[in-house]
């Protein structure tokens, strides 16, 4: 419970703002709430979604293309029907085709061969030209277009093409899919038209069939859908893709499929609309089902660029087929659709793939989905999948963004950016499902700015504090790290194991003395400068304070360290070399000597802020802290620079030491182990480890009470290593204690009466 409590203090805002962001996104899909911009940025998504989707050549599919090579050759369009059967007859009888859609309409009679003008002549003006009748009843059948183009049509799979209007009705219309009678009261939603531009009756008869190639355009004119089912009155009219596939597949009747009886079904499903679901009963593949969209109208999936080299459907010209230089393995047993590119004949629309893409494309696209039994369609369900996508992701999100480093939010917003998308590409290539994904990405977006706004203008303004609270104290790369995550730091008293370090300058009180206040300032300035450097910079101490001309430090707070003892070591090593080069710096200058002990203890120890209320520090407090300024001290009684606690030589084994001595101070009962750091055995001068050997042997001797072997042990000692105070110490005490010898109790330790 404490555990959650910190969380909600420290998350709970943030929370609550990304679960009510979150909230208000899940209300967009279920229709609580509307917004065009979405609706635009979700139909942008839809048409990058389109272009990337894959396509192969479909030889199934062919487009007769009147292009400009066809016009040239054949004459400006429209042609003469007499063509138009010779073209019917080539595909039909020469070529074989499985069936063929005309995406042109034929409402008017076709005058072309000039049979009317010559009858009228031979009734009025020209009626006493001597058997110029008896030569018309000859030429009759020749000259009659329309006669020839459906007796072209007669009998054979071909569909002819029909468009829509606003009000007119011109032409013959075919036999409708089915009745609104069929829906048997249930309101069949689709694309309604009140007029209508058909095929003149003696085409119509002759065709199998008749379907609308009316392009349905978005508001923006681009073309994304198409009907599959036109109502016209009471009639349901097949669109030219749909009523050319009827008849490629010989198919005896197009129907919906109807779920319940009008008595089983609720008011408001009724006028829903009637089914999703087309089925066709055909001769060469039995009963086929695929489904439809909302109101009849099916996403259109664009394959390829569109036209000749487009790639996804092969184009032959209608002048090669007229001509019957098309190979007839490219035409037989498929499915033509009669169209044309041609920029003056204005059948080129604007769609999501292409600006310019042929409009006969668009049908032969509508088939190609019919065959494979796929739709992009939205389904019913899609709504659900969109909210419970957002809720995931933003309940996700809401939580752990606000938890996480920014390098990480950027990398989660990142990867849930990539996930939505994917996830929707994923449904529409794999699923055929078609899910709105632009509510999600901007979810993801809200989220990640919501954070970043926070962090920046409240977590910012306490990582600032945290700097200008802890700058004094600890290395800059800590307060950045710290300034990363300032929840994690506080000033708040704790216990910790810490490492401690206190160092003095040797004799200050006689440089004082011997120094101008200036030259005074400056060589302490110079002197706390490069050990604060040692501290915070090499080794990432936390400088406590300057008490004089002696420095306090300490390691493993307010950033936690595990090798707290191998920084301290490390840095009183450090600091002794920088006290080196600038005592040769001072005696260039004139100044007198610098020479520095460093006491270095660890333990448990209290760390916080601490104080009064008029002036407070953050330092720590407790037995390991006063012991580690006992050892600074008690160097200068060993003639050593550095002094350690045998707790620090344990938890820092990479470092060679020298055994000082067994002290007890000031205040505690309990004897401690003091030792001398040289340094890591690989930076240690030849020799040192012999030497060290033979000095433990010593120290032994002496505990053992062996005064003359102990004597002569660190007398050969003495004679080789002149420079070392410890020696001749040791040569005073076992003096000493010849001449008073101990008692049985005694332990080997020194006692240390002051601080």
């Amino acid at each position: 419970m404490k555990r959650l409590r910190q969380l909600l203090s420290r998350y709970g805002a943030r929370w609550a703002l990304g679960l009510l962001l979150t909230f208000g996104a899940v209300l967009y899909p279920l229709d609580f709430w509307t917004s065009h911009t979405i609706e635009r940025q979700d139909t942008i998504i839809s048409d990058l979604r389109m272009r990337l989707e894959p396509f192969e050549l479909d030889p199934a599919i062919v487009i007769v293309d009147i292009d400009s090579k066809s016009l040239n050759e054949v004459g400006r369009f429209p042609w003469s029907r007499n063509v138009l059967a010779k073209l019917v007859d080539q595909l039909t009888g020469h070529y074989a085709v499985g069936a063929v859609g005309f995406d042109v309409s034929f409402p008017e009679p076709d005058t072309s061969s000039g049979y009317e003008v010559l009858a009228r002549l031979a009734g009025r003006e020209l009626k006493d030209v001597p058997g110029l009748q008896r030569q018309l009843g000859m030429l009759k059948t020749s000259l009659d277009y329309d006669g020839m183009f459906a007796s072209s049509l007669q009998g054979r799979p071909v569909v002819l093409g029909f468009n829509i209007s606003d009000s007119q009705a011109k032409g013959v219309l075919p036999e409708p899919a089915f009745t609104a009678e069929f829906l048997n009261g249930r309101e069949g939603h689709a694309y309604t038209a009140k007029g209508y531009e058909a095929n003149i009756a003696r085409l119509q008869q002759a065709a199998a069939g008749a379907g609308i190639f009316t392009a349905v355009t978005d508001a923006d004119g681009i073309v994304r859908s198409s009907p599959v089912l036109f109502r016209i009155k009471d009639g349901y009219y097949p669109s030219l893709s749909l009523a050319t596939l009827a008849a490629f597949l010989d198919t005896g009747s197009i129907k919906p499929v109807l779920s319940g009886t009008v008595d089983t079904l609720s008011e408001n499903e009724r006028q829903a609309s009637a089914f999703d679901t087309l089925q066709m009963f055909t001769k060469k593949a039995g009963r086929v089902v695929f489904p439809v969209g909302e109101a009849m109208i099916s996403t259109v999936q664009f394959r390829g660029r569109g036209g000749p080299d487009g790639g996804a459907f092969r184009y032959v010209s209608a002048a090669d087929v007229l001509a019957g230089r098309v190979a007839k393995e490219v035409l037989e047993g498929a499915i033509v659709l009669v169209g044309t590119t041609a920029p003056g004949l204005q059948d080129l629309r604007a769609t999501p793939v292409s600006a310019e893409y042929p409009g006969v494309e668009i049908h032969a696209n509508m088939i190609k989905s019919m065959l494979d039994g796929r739709f992009k369609t939205r389904h019913w369900s899609a709504q659900a999948i969109e909210a419970i996508q957002l809720l995931v992701v933003g309940v996700v999100l809401s939580f752990a963004l606000a938890a996480l480093a920014p390098a990480w939010s950027v990398l989660l917003a990142a990867a849930a950016f990539v996930a939505c998308g994917a996830f929707n590409y994923y449904m529409y290539s794999q699923q055929d499902a078609i899910l709105n994904v632009f509510t999600c990405l901007l979810l993801v977006g809200a989220l990640f700015v919501l954070n970043v706004a926070w962090g920046y203008f409240f977590e910012f303004r306490k990582g600032r504090a945290l700097v200008s609270r802890f700058g004094e104290y600890v290395a800059p790369e800590l307060v950045k790290r710290m300034a990363e995550d300032p929840e994690a730091y506080n000033m708040e008293g704790e216990s910790r194991e810490l490492s401690v370090m206190f160092a003095d300058v040797r004799g200050f009180t006689t440089i004082s003395e011997g120094l101008s206040p200036k030259a005074l300032r400056e060589y302490i300035n110079l002197y706390l400068t490069a050990m604060s450097e040692d501290i915070r910079s090499a080794h990432q101490g936390t400088l406590d304070k300057y008490i004089g001309d002696a420095v306090m430090a300490f390691w493993g707070a307010p950033v936690a360290f595990t090798d707290h003892a191998s920084r301290a070591v490390g840095t009183s090593l450090l600091m002794q070399a920088s006290a080196a080069r600038l005592n040769a710096e001072f005696l260039a200058r004139g100044w007198p000597a610098l020479k520095i002990g460093i006491g270095v203890n660890s333990g448990l120890m209290h760390v916080g802020d601490m104080g009064s209320k008029i002036r407070r520090a953050y330092t720590v407090m407790g037995d390991a802290v006063n012991l580690g300024a006992r050892l600074e001290g008690i160097t200068k009684v060993y003639g050593v620079g550095i002094a350690v606690g045998a707790v620090t030589r344990l938890a820092a084994p990479e470092f060679v030491y020298r055994e000082l001595d067994l002290v007890r101070v000031k205040g505690k009962t309990e004897p401690v182990a003091i030792y001398e750091p040289l340094g890591k055995s690989d930076a240690l001068a030849p020799g040192t480890l012999e030497e060290l050997a033979e000095w433990d042997a010593a120290l032994a001797l002496v505990r053992a009470r062996q005064w003359d072997a102990a004597q002569a042990a660190i007398d050969s000692l003495a004679a080789r290593h002149p420079e070392r105070p410890l020696y001749p110490l040791y040569l005073e005490r076992i003096a000493r204690l010849r001449a008073h010898p101990p008692g049985a109790d005694w332990d080997g330790v020194t006692n240390f009466d002051s601080k």
